[in-house]
């Protein structure tokens, strides 16, 4: 069962081929056997899933069912859960325990799903590699030789991680700079992120509020679609939340894609990719020329500014967000403080990794007196002209594709030494955030073993056409099909 979509599982759940209850003991034992390879998982829930599993067959047999009622999966450690760890993989909130759901959180439960954990994650979700969790660093299931392991790409590493190995068929996850697309890349999964506003940031802790965009991870379009359909809807504890109507994301799947109009970003087919990558990223834009599809070069001119914009937004949002961890209402503590100053100052300096304090530190700068108007109102100047390029694209095309990542995933290691080179590995999906639009990354070919990511970015609010790109695509394809051995 650990080899079939969450489609595939809620369709023998319905036809009763498989209890709840089995099918998630199936999933814990495979976690508790496999994860040691992965370090994917954070926390296992394994007496509150099987009672929830119990329920939902109750439920099941009383007609009373979603299509998630019973079906297994996770949710990234960033989503509060009520009565449960919520760490955000850091020290500052090891034994954090919400006495309240994240609306997201709460959906899948009204839903009916069964939570089997919280996945691993880079600190605060700060990172592109899974390497910055307190609870160790993620392990790509597609790279697991000694001496020769890969990261599963972040911060949602551990939830794409997850899915890859089949220790779970889906997850909940997070993208602030290309945090869902790029691990959904380097591990061969999909992975979606919504409209900014689309899906509810209650309950989700905060890294950047502008930028953070809860979403889906799983192996095909189609469960991204299950998972949407959940996730997806206004929210008045969430004040960026959007109120607008929700669709049946799946409604549209199996649309054709006949006179569908495809633009190629110029500015992402650049030296930074290299040739192989680019031909699996163009191989994958043939399929949809078979498939009816139109196929055009348009330009982002602003898009070579992403990162340093990001960068100077990003840092200083988190500088904002992360000041409430300080050691006095909740969270991490140091031991027999002096004073005030004393508390406050070792309890973030324990408590916080080198990468989460080094975007405090850039943040804290950038917003001082004297250097805002350099760099934060500068930089929000900049990201106006970057989200003007795509709303100029999408007035000449209905899609957008280009490479997910610039390269394959890494070893471990290799670029923890140099923080500008890691934040580059975020080139292609960064401007994305900035811009708010939707965007989604689908396996699309093999370089050196490793899988490559196609990412299609969308209009406001056009999920379910990326979605039916994506299904489409993988009706023809079965990259997405693949598993690490």
């Amino acid at each position: 069962m650990h080899n079939k979509s969450v489609a595939e599982l809620s369709r023998e759940l319905e036809s009763g081929k498989i209890s709840s209850v089995e099918l998630t003991q199936e999933f814990l034992d495979r976690i508790k056997r496999e994860d040691s390879k992965y370090n994917s998982f954070i926390t296992v829930t394994e007496e509150q899933a099987l009672a929830d599993a119990r329920v939902a067959d109750e439920q099941r047999a009383s007609g009373n069912a979603t299509p998630w009622t019973g079906v297994p999966f996770a949710h990234k450690d960033i989503f509060c859960t009520n009565g449960v760890r919520t760490t955000c993989g850091s020290k500052m909130l090891e034994n954090f325990v919400p006495p309240y759901d994240a609306t997201v959180t709460a959906n899948f439960r009204e839903a009916g799903a069964v939570c089997l954990g919280k996945t691993n994650m880079d600190e605060f979700a700060m990172g592109s590699s899974n390497e910055n969790s307190y609870f160790g660093a993620v392990t790509n299931p597609w790279g697991l030789s000694e001496g020769n392991k890969r990261v599963p790409g972040g911060s949602s590493g551990g939830s794409a991680a997850a899915v890859a190995a089949r220790l779970i068929p889906a997850a909940t996850a997070t993208d602030t700079g290309g945090s869902i697309r790029q691990p959904a890349a380097l591990c061969g999964v999909t992975g979606l992120k919504p409209t900014y506003g689309r899906v509810s940031r209650y309950g989700m802790i905060a890294f950047a509020s502008s930028l953070d965009q809860g979403g889906t991870m799983a192996r095909t379009a189609e469960d991204n679609a299950l998972m949407l359909n959940v996730m997806a809807g206004f929210d008045p504890k969430d004040s960026t939340s959007i109120d607008r109507e929700v669709p049946d994301y799946t409604a549209t799947l199996n649309e054709p894609l006949k006179g569908l109009r495809i633009g190629l970003p110029r500015e992402y087919f650049s030296d930074q990719l290299s040739p192989t990558m680019e031909q699996q990223v163009r191989n994958a834009v043939k399929e949809y020329e078979k498939l009816g599809a139109t196929v055009k070069e348009v330009s982002l001119p602003n898009a070579k500014l992403a990162i340093a914009a990001y960068y100077v937004i990003a840092p200083a949002e988190a500088s904002a967000n992360l000041s409430r961890f300080d050691g006095v209402r909740y969270g991490y503590r140091c031991e027999d403080p002096k004073d005030l100053m004393d508390l406050y100052t070792r309890s973030r300096a324990e408590g916080f990794g080198e990468e989460v304090k080094r975007r405090i530190l850039v943040g804290t700068y950038a917003l001082s007196a004297g250097y805002f108007d350099a760099y934060y109102l500068k930089a929000q100047k900049v990201r106006r002209l970057i989200q003007q390029d795509f709303i100029n694209a999408f007035k000449e095309v209905d899609v957008l594709m280009s490479p997910t990542t610039p390269s394959p995933a890494f070893i471990q290691g290799e670029k923890t030494s140099d923080p500008v080179t890691m934040y580059l590995e975020d080139v292609f999906t960064i401007a994305i955030n900035l811009a708010g639009v939707p965007a989604m990354s689908v396996p699309a070919g093999f370089v050196d073993g490793l899988p490559v990511g196609l990412q299609i970015i969308g209009d406001y609010f056009s999920e379910a056409r990326l979605l039916n790109a994506a299904h489409q695509f993988q009706q023809v394809t079965d990259w997405h099909q693949r598993e690490p051995q």
